[in-house]
């Protein structure tokens, strides 16, 4: 397996939202965002699957010492070997892949955030950071495309943390802040113990809305002219969105399921989303 497969394959492969957000982008470019990517994926399992916190925080310290041996040239880790070639290509600072880093492993302190500031801080380093790297990979510099790559980062977190609320509550974990429990009068223990009720389905409706909000806000941000280069986070806002409002129909029971699109949808809602941009774009230059 190739360094590049592997990055592929860590990212969730063929099936995966990623995979039809960059599917339309040419191969050096894809290459380069995949592996940003699956440098964020191999964080997140290290704090996912390592139960012993000394041993994670061990781990991520290996990946650390391995930033600064990619950036010196000589990556042991076949992520880092993909992301190698796109160092001298790209403008991926260092200091980026170590804010990742940073964000989690202060998510290895605490299995709670008492506020959504605190759930957006952790958001912006896990999140926003491989989305800004991705979006200048694509060739955005100026700062409203980055904002655009930032709220993203956020929308797509926020996204992921309602999709796998049950999943989270299962292993002891709770990424919903704490203050949006207490305001719709949702204990901590009846979320562990995934115990569904009228206010829980209130509390999610609300994170849905307000994960739609950062996506509203994302969009917004990225000017016309940068639309085309920025194709693949416009897919998978869309891909995100599309779940988010199945799980708005199936009734916010996040803690019993966690729900998926198909592959066939996923690839359908890129296909059509490609198109109304080209289209879009076309509009634009005719007047």
């Amino acid at each position: 397996m190739t360094p590049d497969q592997y990055c592929r394959d860590k990212t969730g492969g063929g099936g995966s939202s990623f995979y039809y957000s960059v599917l339309f982008l040419p191969a050096e470019q894809r290459r380069a965002v995949t592996a940003v990517h699956a440098f964020r994926r191999e964080l997140e399992d290290v704090v996912d699957q390592c139960q012993d916190p000394a041993v994670a925080g061990a781990t991520l310290a290996w990946w650390r010492q391995e930033i600064e041996n990619t950036y010196n040239g000589s990556p042991n880790h076949p992520v880092c070997q993909a992301l190698l070639p796109a160092l001298s290509t790209y403008p991926l600072e260092q200091a980026q892949f170590h804010a990742m880093i940073d964000g989690l492993a202060a998510n290895l302190a605490t299995s709670r955030h008492a506020t959504f500031d605190a759930l957006r801080r952790y958001c912006q380093r896990a999140a926003s950071v491989p989305w800004r790297l991705s979006a200048s990979i694509l060739g955005g510099s100026g700062e409203n495309t980055l904002s655009f790559a930032g709220d993203l980062g956020i929308a797509l977190q926020l996204t992921a943390i309602i999709r796998d609320a049950g999943a989270h509550a299962r292993q002891g974990r709770i990424f919903l802040p704490l203050e949006d429990l207490q305001r719709f009068g949702v204990t901590a223990e009846a979320l562990l113990q995934g115990k569904e009720s009228q206010a829980f389905y209130a509390l999610m409706a609300f994170e849905r809305e307000r994960a739609e909000q950062y996506y509203e806000q994302a969009l917004s941000r990225l000017p016309d002219g940068e639309r085309a280069r920025q194709l693949p986070g416009i897919i998978m806002a869309a891909i995100q969105r599309a779940l988010l409002a199945e799980i708005g129909k199936d009734g916010d029971r996040v803690l019993r399921h966690r729900l998926q699109l198909t592959p066939l949808r996923k690839l359908w809602i890129a296909w059509t989303t490609r198109r109304r941009e080209r289209r879009r774009g076309k509009i634009r230059r005719s007047r």
